[in-house]
């Protein structure tokens, strides 16, 4: 295998917004079998030579790396409180898989934030991996305001789902953490049995280990958790379960702000109402 090139990096494109720079780019990744894309936003603070920190924000299911780019108005309010803030595509592409492209829940924008075990997706589902590792050396070895030691994670339904189980097995990689109607118990729904099943196989212990309600009862953070919900939200009850997440919390300990959102459904609409929220969650957890 030849060995990756982190700095190889194209720029799709850059668009000036609230004095920064919102840049799109790809880049070849091992991890993920092919090119990846990740939309990065730098704010003027970064751009004038200042180290500041790093809010990675992972998407929903059917999304690409756009969708909270356009449509949740995070730009603004990270230009204002000095934040990069990248987000990264949901899965790898085009990788010739049978059953690939069927269903919006599983394969292509449904990569889960885990690192497959089963055949013949383990070769390139590993969105694990890539945003703990790959992502992380590229963002190291091409932007110099980047400050490592401080970053937070963020996401939305599937992507909050992948918030929240990275962070609690990286608590010292992704210091601060919060969610969007987030997924919180993949192993007890339908979304997470079916991505689990194709993904990780039938041994439910391998589930275990991205599944946020499973892994904060084993191991909570000292970070106190941001999680907003809708009470609107059409996923509620049979996908998101934030109860079971809330009741494993108050037994191990790990700080939680669960928000119920009345009226607000699952869309980026409900994320743009409360986009700054996070964001000043995150600020202020690594100040």
């Amino acid at each position: 295998m030849t060995e990756l090139n982190i700095t190889d990096l194209e720029l799709i494109s850059e668009n000036k917004m609230f004095g920064g720079l919102q840049r799109v780019y790809s880049h070849p990744s091992r991890v993920c079998n092919g090119p990846m894309r990740f939309a990065i936003y730098l704010p003027p603070a970064a751009l004038n030579g200042n180290k500041v920190p790093v809010v990675t924000y992972l998407s929903g299911l059917t999304c690409t790396e756009d969708n909270v780019t356009v449509k949740a108005g995070a730009q603004r309010i990270a230009s204002e409180l000095g934040l990069i803030f990248v987000a990264p595509d949901t899965s790898p592409r085009n990788q010739n898989i049978p059953g690939e492209d069927d269903s919006y829940d599983f394969g292509s924008a449904a990569g889960f934030y885990l690192d497959a075990t089963e055949e013949p997706w383990a070769g390139s589902y590993n969105m694990y991996s890539y945003i703990t590792r790959e992502l992380q050396d590229v963002l190291s070895a091409n932007f110099s305001a980047a400050d490592m030691n401080r970053q937070g994670i963020t996401g939305h339904s599937m992507g909050g789902h992948g918030a929240l189980t990275i962070h609690l097995k990286n608590p010292d990689l992704f210091k601060t953490c919060s969610a969007f109607a987030p997924i919180c118990a993949p192993m007890s729904c339908p979304w997470g049995e079916k991505a689990f099943s194709g993904y990780l196989g039938s041994d439910k212990a391998l589930w275990e280990n991205y599944d946020a309600t499973e892994l904060v009862k084993k191991s909570p953070s000292s970070a106190t958790l941001l999680v907003d919900q809708g009470s609107a939200d059409t996923f509620l009850v049979e996908q998101l379960k934030p109860e079971l997440l809330k009741k494993a919390c108050e037994t191990s300990g790990q700080k939680l702000t669960l928000r119920m959102q009345e009226g607000y459904d699952h869309s980026y609409f409900f994320m743009a109402t409360f986009i700054e929220d996070h964001l000043r969650h995150h600020l202020n957890g690594l100040s």
